[in-house]
């Protein structure tokens, strides 16, 4: 069964990962009140992993943003998880229709659809673009947000699918 979280889910969140490097901090103070940052430093080792989380996560609780962890390595002060069990607010990645309903039956409070246009963290990957995203999101009611290759003009021309929001990497840092 889906949860509900509607006051708290953004509509913009920033993906991190390893090549953002010390870009997270100006990326993360510029993000507005309310936004998500979605923590995926994957490849940092754990030690150094907890430190970096903590520090965003120092800046998200002053900067009033949502911050969730992805993996399998717990973090104190989480808000919620990515493709991961835990507590808080839950999101899912999906690329195909088969993974946008295996994250509702997963109880999941947003999808993040991907990639919808050619992206340089996953280079050569096949994107969705948007007649094909319009399809896979035809009778779904988990709030999806569009994540590869997204900035503000891409996402407006998204508005007819009524995404709840985008994510970027490279579109939200500077």
């Amino acid at each position: 069964m889906q949860r509900r979280h509607p006051q708290r889910l953004p509509h913009l969140w920033l993906m991190t990962d390893e090549r953002l490097g010390d870009a997270l901090w100006p990326a993360m103070w510029a993000l507005p009140r309310g936004a998500g940052v979605i923590f995926r430093d994957y490849a940092t080792p754990p030690d150094a992993r907890r430190k970096r989380f903590a520090r965003a996560l120092a800046i998200a609780r002053r900067r009033g943003l949502i911050l969730l962890r992805a993996g399998d390595v717990a973090m104190r002060g989480e808000m919620g998880v990515h493709n991961a069990r835990g507590r808080g607010l839950r999101t899912r990645s999906a690329h195909d229709r088969a993974e946008l309903v295996a994250a509702r039956r997963a109880g999941a409070d947003a999808v993040l659809m991907s990639p919808v246009f050619a992206t340089r963290s996953h280079p050569g990957a096949k994107s969705l673009g948007p007649v094909r995203l319009g399809l896979m999101l035809r009778g779904s009611t988990l709030p999806a947000v569009a994540l590869g290759g997204m900035s503000p003009d891409r996402y407006r021309r998204l508005r007819a699918l009524k995404l709840h929001g985008w994510a970027a990497i490279d579109g939200l840092t500077p």
